[in-house]
């Protein structure tokens, strides 16, 4: 992969004098954070320079989150702060992909809206703006319509798919015509450290009442397993450690390639590159959750013994009503699988409380799976009405005040779980990834924590000379909620 780092170096050595800088600000999850960096690589090609500083650029782009009226909200907010700068002022990412026109005529502070189909000339239509030339907005369309309704023939359709990097859609990043695909990365970090997030598909094919992603990220479509593997080699070769596999449903991968087991292939070629040294797994459905990857992930040597498990609820009435499939039964049964294979492995999972039709019989089963469940990490979702989807017309609404009183609670009696996970694992040795080293402490994670939205390992004993990037071997002598103390046994490598 040496060609494959000299290639983007060289692809930056053009950048040293610009005078046009633009501040790329990313909001929401860890797919719109690649997408960011894709952004990054292509407008860098087109003679920006780019950073995240938004005090002191000519455009601040904000990659907005579309997901849920929060997060809506939180893009609106640091668009506003950015036109305040006085620099032009762009919306992407999902929001503005969702919204388009309508936001931009709601947001004149905005110089323009623009969608995915403007990723690959990005850089041209920044200059435009920069210009003042007139860009026109993104007009919203149902992405799903772009694809192919069978999968398999959608990796032969020219539509465009953030992330994914073909070769006809990669030429304003400057990779020629004909490359081979370890020279067709098109990304720029835009953070440095031993993690980083990996996409391995985009859209989705489920149709879950609550979730308006598939509209505006469209259908499901795998990228090539030559394509991440040289993306995975190339983070390597920047001095990346841990690569957190991400995508809308990661179980649904390789279900438009020509290989029934195409993730578990995947995984073994991910493993075999140097310098990776944990692979994570994130976004998994129960239902998809066939045996052959269980197996796969607790067998392959790097990927770490981690479920990021998509259970949304627990109630077998409420999980039809959503579209989805499963029950507390079902859910227990597949962890206790998994356990057995595993007894140490790390689980997590996101629920939405208050959903229409939710009884207090519902929440009363949600908290008894959750109680045997004993998972790491929980995030508990109030569940609002989303523009699109199906269950703002379902019957049976829940009166907000009753949401809220559900959301506490069950947020209540999650604290106090993982707090009790997280002490039943006092005693345990375990590798930590060290992450922040400062003067007042050492910080990293264990293999059960995913970054950011799982707890923390504080490490001490003989912490001196540890850097970021290392693993040492510890034993948790402590906890504090979520987050871990553990004593250093062994020494770095």
């Amino acid at each position: 992969m040496v060609s494959a780092a000299h290639s983007t170096r060289s692809q930056e050595s053009h950048d040293v004098d610009r005078s046009k800088s633009v501040a790329l600000l990313t909001l929401g999850c860890a797919r719109n954070e690649t997408d960011s960096e894709e952004l990054a690589a292509r407008l860098a090609a087109g003679g920006w320079r780019v950073s995240d500083d938004g005090e002191n650029a000519d455009v601040v782009m904000v990659n907005t989150c579309g997901f849920i009226e929060q997060a809506k909200a939180e893009s609106i907010d640091v668009l506003l702060d950015a036109s305040a700068t006085g620099a032009k002022v762009v919306a992407t990412g999902c929001m503005a992909e969702r919204y388009g026109k309508e936001l931009a005529e709601s947001l004149p502070e905005a110089d323009a809206v623009l969608g995915f189909d403007h990723y690959p000339d990005m850089a041209a239509r920044l200059d435009d703006i920069l210009a003042g030339r007139a860009v026109e907005s993104h007009q919203p369309s149902d992405r799903r319509k772009l694809l192919p309704l069978a999968p398999a023939a959608r990796q032969s359709a020219a539509a465009v798919v953030p992330g994914h990097t073909r070769i006809e859609q990669a030429d304003a990043a400057g990779v020629a015509e004909g490359a081979p695909q370890h020279l067709a990365v098109v990304r720029k970090r835009l953070s440095d450290g031993p993690v980083a997030n990996l996409k391995l598909a985009s859209g989705c094919d489920r149709r879950c009442t609550f979730c308006a992603i598939p509209s505006f990220r469209g259908s499901f479509v795998s990228r090539t397993p030559e394509e991440i593997l040289a993306e995975a080699a190339w983070l390597a070769s920047e001095g990346v450690k841990e690569l957190n596999l991400v995508s809308e449903n990661t179980t649904s991968y390789g279900k438009d390639l020509a290989d029934s087991q195409a993730l578990e292939h995947l995984l073994e070629g991910m493993a075999a590159i140097d310098g990776v040294e944990w692979i994570r797994l994130s976004y998994l459905q129960p239902a998809e959750l066939r045996p052959s990857l269980i197996e796969a992930m607790l067998r392959t040597d790097k990927v770490v013994p981690y479920f990021d498990l998509s259970f949304q609820h627990s109630s077998a009435k409420v999980l039809r009503r959503m579209r989805r499939f499963g029950s507390t039964e079902n859910f227990l049964a597949l962890l206790a699988q998994i356990r057995e294979r595993a007894p140490l492995a790390g689980a997590r999972t996101n629920v939405i409380v208050g959903f229409p039709g939710e009884t207090e019989e519902d929440v009363e089963e949600l908290m008894g799976f959750l109680e045997e469940a004993r998972l790491d990490s929980t995030g508990v979702f109030a569940y609002s009405d989303e523009d699109g989807t199906e269950a703002v017309h379902l019957d049976g609404h829940v009166d907000e005040d009753v949401v809220s009183e559900r959301h506490t609670r069950v947020s209540m009696l999650v604290d106090e779980l993982v707090s009790q996970r997280a002490a039943e694992r006092v005693g345990e040795v375990m590798t930590v990834l060290v992450e922040s080293v400062e003067d007042d402490g050492v910080d990293g994670r264990g293999a059960h924590q995913a970054p950011e939205v799982d707890g923390t390992v504080a490490l001490v004993g003989e912490v001196e000379g540890l850097a970021v990037g290392d693993f040492v071997t510890a034993k948790v002598v402590d906890s504090h909620g979520v987050d871990l103390v553990a004593e250093i046994v062994e020494e770095s490598w």
